[in-house]
This record gives C-alpha cells, structure tokens and sequence, in this order.
C-alpha cells in the first residue's frame, strides 16, 4: 500500500471514531473558554460518575484552544478516572472506547502516528469485545458520553440528548445516573419558559427522584417546578438547604438552582443568607463566591423597587470583582453584572458607564457582542433614559445573525415600541424589522 493510500486508509477510521473529534462539536473560541471555566466547577471529587467524561471533554477543550500538553494529561487522567470507577474485573471496558478514540485523534495531530495507531487498535479490540446490539447502533457507554457531552453545548440539543440517553438506557437501565441526566435534559430544555414542564416529565421527575435520592439537583428541579405550579415550597427548600450545605461543592450540587427558588418562590435575603452560609464553610471556592455575587445581583438589579443599603451594594461589588478575577476566561458577563449593580447604586452611573465602554471598545466574537449590546441596551433605556441609543443598540444586537434568546429579546423590545407608535425613530425600526425579515 502506498503511503498516500496509508494515510487514506487512517484518516477514514480516525473518522469513524465515536468521540469528541467526530460530534461535530464546534463552538467559538470564547465559548470553548467558558466551558472550560464551568467543567472546573463541576468538581473531581472521588465517586462523581461523570468524572472520566469531565476529564475527557476537557481534553477535547484544551487540544481545541491550543493546548495539546493539556489535553494529553485530561485524557489520561479519564482513562484512570474510568478505570476506578467501574467496579469490573477488567480495567478495559466499552466505558474507554470514546476515550481511547480521543487519544487516537490527539497523537494523529501531534504527527505521532504509531501511537496513533495503538490506540485504534485499543478501540477495534473494545468493539470486538463489547459489540453493539446491532450494526446501526452504538454501545450504551457510548450513547451515554455522547449524550453528557452534548447536554453541555446548547438547549437545541437538549432533544438528541433526551434520545441518545434513552437508547443507552433501554440498553443499561441499572445506570441510575443516566435516567438522572436525561430528566435535567428534559427540564433544563425549558430554562427559559414561565410555565412548567408537562404532567408525564412531572411524574418522570417523581419516579427518578425515588430512585436517585442523594441527587439533590434533581430534587431542586423537582421542587421548583411544583413551585411554578403554584405549591408553597419554602419550608422544603429550607430542608433541602441544610442537605446541599453537606454536599461537596460542585455545580452539581444544586445550590446554584436552589438559591433561584429562594429567589423566585422564598425570599431573595434569605438566598443571600444561604449563599453566605456556604461561603462562609468553604470560603475558597470560587463557584459558591459566584453563586453569592449572582444573590447579590438579583437583590440590586431586580428588586430594586425594595432599596439596598450601602453594605449590601459594596458587598456585591466586591464579590464581583473578585469573581472576575477568578474567572478568566468568562468574565464579559460578570462585568455587565457590575456595571449593572454600578448603575443601581447612589452615584455611580459614570462607574457603569466606564465598563460598557471598556467592553464596548474590546474585539468581540459575534455572539459576545449580541449579549453586550443587548444589555447596554436595556441599560441605556432603564438607567440612563437615553431611549433613541438604547433603541440602536438592539438594532446592532439584533442584525447580529446568532439566532438565541438576546436577539429575540431585542427583536420583541423593537416591535414594541413600533407598535406603540411614541418613539420618533418607529419609521427607522419599522424599515429595520423589514430587512430582518428579507
């Protein structure tokens, strides 16, 4: 065989691979960076089933920005990761072959092609061992990681995430964890919905509950959606506070979801007073620092009708501060956070001000910008009462071609104030609402 034959003949089974390299997973590179922040927050503590995922998607995120000496290290530490946690006889299972996949891709790229090509060996002995129920279906290790991973890039993938866990399931479904994850796949699809999920997810909620009680996300999931049904949940929620307080700190943990149901459903102080608490247990981590400064925001910017005392607002804006530093790679939204508390605060309208323009003059990928002039937007209107530039601002939001929530929320801001018909500039929006359409 020839050698461009060779090299034929690898790519196409590099391309066959079931991993990260082939799920046609392509985000921007800010995002990529922001996924990465949020995998660190998830937490690596010993017993978490998904560790050997993290480690893998975080490979995947450090080979994509760049960083291959990264990426070789989170592959390896999945491999250990899967090896511990599954209680086998072997240390080799259908659980590594997305893994293994990985690292084929990986050493193909760094030119290294020997251990290329050991470790598609690894994954063609993997599938012999541990075939498929048949040719067009994947192994349930397989569907569950890929549905994991994909939870983590969008809610437009929230129903093939739902699909693929329920094929791993039907195939497995002793892996209580699994039936867990497509539940909060399910209901975090409706993030953005006033109204709760359907009575067949309710009772789907109920069941996985039983059978997973020590997940106190889903139970946090379960207890706001019969919050948004109108039930008097607070005395639950204080209950389940003092459990999530035990738990290890993690995202996963569901104090994050728990302290917007003390928003929305108990009182947004005593969210704070939860927050607080957890800091004040741990205070080094800087996921529950920016659960606190995200307490403090809802409490300045949106109960704003109730006045905040001055140590309430210079609490908020030194966690904040302190949350970007943390946080690296994420912190446009965290600034807009300050700014907006800024502009809530006695005074400090020209702090605000200094922010958005500090983003404002930073080269931004398309989606960053939507997000920043749609808040600078909102703050224009609200804050600054300067309505024909806060009307501009969701125009350049909106005829930004990133089709999410924000462009949406400025496309609806504009069509009301047309059909409202006050604002000097309706012609100019009306034209402008014509041309998103073409």
């Amino acid at each position: 065989m020839s050698a461009a034959q060779s090299q034929s003949t690898l790519e196409s089974k590099l391309k066959a691979l079931q991993c990260h390299f082939t799920w046609d997973i392509d985000p921007s590179r800010s995002k990529l960076f922001r996924f990465s922040d949020k995998l660190e927050d998830i937490g690596t503590e010993e017993g978490n089933s998904w560790l050997g995922h993290i480690y893998n998607l975080q490979g995947y995120i450090h080979y994509q920005l760049g960083f291959t000496e990264d990426a070789q290290r989170f592959f390896s530490r999945a491999t250990e990761a899967f090896r511990r946690l599954r209680n086998t006889i072997s240390d080799e299972g259908p659980w590594l072959v997305v893994n293994y996949g990985n690292l084929a891709w990986l050493h193909h790229h760094l030119g290294e092609q020997a251990e290329c090509q050991t470790y598609l060996s690894k994954v063609d002995a993997l599938l012999k061992e541990y075939p498929s129920p048949s040719q067009d279906k994947l192994h349930s290790e397989i569907y569950a990681e890929k549905a994991w991973t994909l939870m983590k890039f969008g809610k437009d993938k929230k129903p093939l995430v739902a699909d693929y866990f329920q094929r791993a399931i039907r195939m497995q479904p002793d892996m209580v964890e699994w039936n867990t994850s497509r539940i909060i796949a399910l209901v975090s699809a409706r993030k953005y919905r006033k109204i709760p999920v359907k009575e067949g997810i309710l009772e789907e909620i109920r069941m996985a509950k039983e059978h997973d009680p020590e997940n106190l996300y889903l139970a946090v999931l379960d207890l706001e959606q019969r919050a948004m049904k109108g039930e008097r949940i607070e005395d639950e929620a204080r209950e389940l506070s003092r459990k999530v307080l035990r738990n290890p700190v993690s995202s996963y943990s569901g104090i994050k979801a728990l302290l917007w149901v003390y928003n929305k459903y108990v009182s947004v102080d005593e969210a704070i007073a939860l927050a607080e608490e957890a800091l004040e247990k741990h205070p080094d981590e800087r996921y529950l620092k920016t659960c606190a400064a995200l307490c403090y925001e809802w409490r300045i910017v949106f109960h704003s009708n109730c006045h905040p005392k001055q140590s309430t607002i210079d609490r908020a804006i030194s966690l904040h501060r302190e949350v970007i530093s943390l946080y690296p790679y994420s912190r446009l939204l965290k600034k807009i956070s300050l700014a907006n508390i800024y502009a809530k605060s006695n005074h400090s309208l020209a702090e605000a001000e200094q922010i958005y323009q500090e983003l404002l003059g930073m080269d931004l990928e398309p989606e960053e910008k939507q997000m920043l002039y749609n808040y600078y937007a909102k703050h224009l209107n609200f804050d600054r009462r300067d309505y024909n530039r806060s009307i501009e601002y969701h125009m350049k939001a909106a005829e930004i071609p990133q089709h999410g929530f924000l462009r949406k929320n400025s496309v609806r801001v504009l069509e009301k104030i047309k059909e409202r018909n006050r604002s000097p500039m309706c012609r100019e929006i009306e034209e402008f609402l014509a041309k998103l359409e073409d």
